[in-house]
């Protein structure tokens, strides 16, 4: 596995683009041994334009300069202990920035960046942290609403990429994050979840809320068709 960065590290990514009111995106590759992974990072912008950085990944000046213009970067969310490539290099950048992972990730993240909460407060009752259950609180996520919708920003729980040929796709389908349809990656449910039931009960609430247009995931495609019967899908798969 890549060691976190200790300088600002550009690798190929693409650019930064609006799904939603206050939602960006942007999509980068990260080489592997086998293969090139996808991996997504999601901004927030809170009603007094702070921004809530998902999954940090150093982007070239020209887009660092349109994120900073969209907004002022104040909070850093490492998703969990495997996605602290970039986060000593963002908090490097904006070291006024408050470093949030959860509780069960907080011990390895901390040897590449202080934590400064597992439980922030954004004020601003349209974005919610939440650890998700049943996985040894390992795993982030958040829960955004805007006039047009809600967006749930998941990590490595759900993998989402649609792969192709080759030996290194082979192997992101054997450990679950590609394939066919949306899943829990099956290195996931190994190393992580602990309770089955508690995480299922939590992909059924979220499948719950009427609003949901779309979920993005840190590893392939926005999920945009039908979220709601996919969460239950996923749910399903826990039985």
């Amino acid at each position: 596995m890549t060691k976190p960065f200790k300088r600002w590290t550009v690798l190929p990514h693409g650019q930064l683009s609006e799904i939603d009111d206050n939602i960006l995106t942007v999509v980068g590759q990260l080489h592997m041994p086998l293969t090139d992974l996808p991996r997504r990072m999601t901004v927030v912008r809170l009603k007094d334009g702070r921004l809530v950085i998902f999954s940090a990944i150093a982007l070239d000046e020209d887009e660092m300069v349109a994120l900073e213009q969209y907004g002022r970067p104040a909070f850093l969310i490492v998703p969990n202990d495997i996605h602290r490539l970039d986060a000593k290099v963002w908090y490097d950048r904006y070291p006024s920035m408050e470093v949030v992972t959860p509780e069960g990730s907080r011990h390895k993240v901390e040897e590449v960046v202080g934590v400064d909460s597992t439980t922030p407060k954004f004020d601003d009752p349209n974005v919610i942290f939440i650890t998700v259950p049943g996985t040894r609180k390992r795993e982030a996520a958040l829960v955004v609403r805007t006039r047009n919708g809600t967006t749930l920003v998941l990590n490595d729980l759900v993998g989402n990429i649609r792969s192709e040929g080759g030996f290194g796709n082979w192997l992101l389908r054997v450990a679950g994050f590609a394939g066919d349809e949306a899943q829990i990656p099956r290195v996931v449910k190994m190393a992580m979840v602990e309770d089955k039931n508690a995480l299922r009960a939590q992909l059924l609430q979220w499948a719950d809320i009427p609003s949901l247009q779309r979920i993005l995931v840190s590893h392939g495609a926005v999920i945009n068709e039908d979220p709601r019967q996919t969460l239950r899908e996923l749910a399903g798969s826990l039985l």
